[in-house]
């Protein structure tokens, strides 16, 4: 008994390390992308091409993620949270001695291909650490470091961009992002161990990509966390365009981005309770609806303090989204391919992260900055019909994993 006591002390250390090494990450992303929106704006961009710099971000790792699954899924994880840190950290800083937008719009596709390094070596981690009855709570802990790192970048990024006029408005803040980044390998040392023995590694061929695909519960997990990312992603990147064309400071944009990450902490915090009452689809269906119509609302001219209240419920709304689509992607897919299936479902947040953007872009120039939020809350809204017709396969209990624990 006491040795079972012993053992889970270490058991949960492996978690706490990696929420702190995502908060810091997550912290330098989240302060890089509105830097990198104001510096793109100094240089001269235009709303267009404030879209194309944010979707860049996404590029490079929408192709690389079903690759580094796969690589995963044969080995360790460690060494690619170490390989998304240094790219993470010199994207931000190389972002921020930048002089012209293709080389803010290359730097930009460095730090998302960090980003997605890192998120996949972590997700993998969770997904082979943990107990499958509590994957949907670690994987909510996990989150939480993601809404820890966006409740501080933003308000950092907000108290550093500089005047949005000024020829270096941005740099400071991604300069300081890239320090941040680098702090967080200190969280890493020895954060994986090998896997129990009743965890199967690959040992024949690999699961194709268009059978985890067709496994019921993969599409409707990718669809929502990519309409869910979206949103999140679009409303980093052009809030601090609503906010030039509104006459909103920097340093009061950086506190509403930060105002939404708050509540999205405090959902994770309650998750369980809410899985319990409405269940998985009933819990991604109750948020993404009141998501859709929050963020079309953002497209009124609302007075600040509205708009504050708004993005918070915002953020507890969407604060769902991620770690249950991770815990369906990986209850759903065979044993030996959950990493490939975490990989294919970043693949389809960063076809979001590309296309919404940019497509963002595209309605602004169009309609006026405010119109991307009515296409978000339309994704939104199909996302909660896709969360109610097509509810999550039950938690299951992965082969040869039946009472057991994770190894400390």
């Amino acid at each position: 008994m006491s040795g079972a006591t012993h053992d889970e002390r270490p058991g949960r250390s492996w978690l706490l390390r990696l929420v702190i090494a995502f908060a810091l990450a997550q912290g330098a992303v989240s302060m890089a992308r509105p830097a990198v929106s104001y510096r793109a704006l100094a240089l001269g961009a235009d709303e267009r091409a404030v879209g194309v710099v944010a979707g860049v971000y996404a590029l490079l790792p929408l192709l690389a993620a079903v690759p580094l699954g796969r690589r995963t899924d044969r080995g360790r994880c460690v060494p690619l949270l170490y390989a998304g840190v240094v790219l993470i950290a010199g994207g931000c800083a190389l972002s921020g001695v930048a002089g012209s937008l293709p080389a803010m719009a290359a730097w930009s596709g460095v730090m998302g291909l960090g980003h997605l390094c890192f998120v996949i070596g972590a997700q993998s981690i969770v997904a082979r650490r943990s107990d499958p009855r509590e994957q949907d709570r670690d994987f909510g802990h996990f989150t939480i470091g993601a809404s820890l790192g966006q409740l501080v970048g933003p308000i950092a990024a907000g108290a550093l961009v500089g005047g949005p006029g000024t020829a270096r408005a941005g740099a400071p803040a991604l300069l300081v992002a890239g320090v941040l980044a680098a702090a967080s390998a200190g969280s890493l040392w020895r954060i994986e161990r090998p896997l129990p023995s009743t965890s199967r590694a690959v040992r024949g061929g690999r699961v194709p990509a268009h059978r985890i695909l067709r496994t019921r519960g993969v599409p409707a997990g990718i669809f929502i966390s990519l309409a869910v990312l979206s949103a999140t992603d679009v409303l980093t990147a052009y809030l601090p365009v609503v906010g030039e064309h509104r006459g909103i400071a920097p340093i009061v944009i950086g506190l509403l981005l930060s105002l939404r990450a708050a509540p999205t902490i405090a959902c994770r915090l309650v998750m369980a309770p809410m899985l319990r009452r409405l269940g998985r689809a009933g819990l991604l269906t109750a948020t993404c609806l009141p998501a859709a119509l929050l963020c079309a609302w953002i497209a009124l001219p609302v007075p600040v303090g509205a708009f504050a209240v708004m993005l918070a419920a915002l953020g507890f709304c969407l604060g769902v989204g991620q770690p249950l689509s991770m815990t369906t992607v990986v209850q759903a897919a065979p044993d030996d391919a959950r990493s490939t299936a975490l990989a294919l479902r970043l693949t389809g947040n960063r076809v979001g992260q590309v296309a919404a953007p940019a497509g963002a872009g595209l309605v602004a120039g169009v309609a006026g900055v405010a119109a991307p939020f009515v296409m978000l809350g339309a994704l939104l809204l199909v996302a909660a019909g896709v969360a109610l017709r097509s509810p999550a396969p039950a938690g299951r209990v992965p082969e040869g994993r039946e009472g057991v624990r994770p190894a400390p």
